[in-house]
């Protein structure tokens, strides 16, 4: 069997404090891997976060800053260089929604505010910590993007074009990177049991239990973090010895549908 353990590996994990961000940081963990928690807001849940890492046996440690801001993430970087040596894996997971308004009612604002996020940020933080990842003999960067880039619904056109910009940023540095050991994949969750997925399903059926879904979904449940883990695991462990510049969609073979 190929080897999936982490240890000795240091991660960084942007939107960590909860949700897909916080089931990959964990699950990083539990292979071996300190994990750094990245969060804009929510202190409190980033402290959860670290506290379920530490009780694995493995390191962790909370740094804040929004992957929008320069100083604040060049700042983090070195902080998780001086904390626990030089990173090996960076998820880009960070995100937000969008209003979910069709584009004659969209707002230049609100599209800016996407692409920062979705598509600058892990631009961003990838440039900022390719430095250290390039120290490694292997060093991976995962981007969460969404199965929105090739849904294409109506009404969420900020969210899918940012994210297939984020893919995009992706496909480009698998190649870039490629003298230097560093992998760079991508993986696009469906509807996922988080703050960002009940939100999106009670804004769609005007239920508040995201779980009245799972009859409809495949294998009778709603997808949950730990269900895109396995597959950000995958990807940058040893049992990946030759993937990169690739996509996997985390949907069930495409039949998840929450109308």
């Amino acid at each position: 069997m190929a080897d999936m353990n982490l240890a000795g590996r240091i991660a960084l994990v942007t939107g960590a404090s909860r949700g897909i961000g916080r089931g990959i940081a964990i699950g990083l963990a539990e292979a071996g891997a300190d994990v750094a928690v990245n969060y804009t807001r929510g202190e409190e849940a980033a402290a959860e976060t670290v506290a379920a890492i530490q009780a694995l046996g493995r390191k962790a440690k909370a740094y804040q800053a929004s992957v929008t801001d320069e100083a604040a993430c060049a700042a983090m970087v070195a902080s998780i260089a001086a904390d626990f040596g030089p990173v090996s894996i960076l998820i880009n997971n960070a995100g937000i929604a969008s209003r979910g308004q069709p584009v004659a009612d969209t707002s230049p604002e609100e599209v800016d505010k996407l692409f920062a996020v979705h598509a600058a940020g892990p631009h961003r933080l990838s440039r900022l910590a390719l430095p250290q990842l390039r120290r490694h003999a292997r060093s991976d960067i995962i981007v969460i993007s969404s199965i929105a880039t090739y849904v294409n619904s109506p009404n969420g056109a900020p969210y899918t074009m940012a994210k297939a910009a984020g893919e995009a940023f992706a496909l480009t540095l698998a190649k870039e990177e490629l003298p230097h050991g560093v992998r760079v994949n991508i993986v696009a969750p469906a509807l996922t049991v988080s703050d960002m997925g009940e939100k999106l399903s009670r804004a769609v059926t005007g239920n508040t239990d995201i779980h009245h879904l799972d009859a409809k979904m495949p294998f009778g449940r709603v997808a949950v973090p730990a269900d895109v883990a396995a597959a950000v695991l995958w990807f940058v462990s040893d049992a990946n010895p030759y993937c990169s510049g690739q996509k996997l969609n985390i949907d069930g073979a495409g039949q998840a549908t929450f109308r």
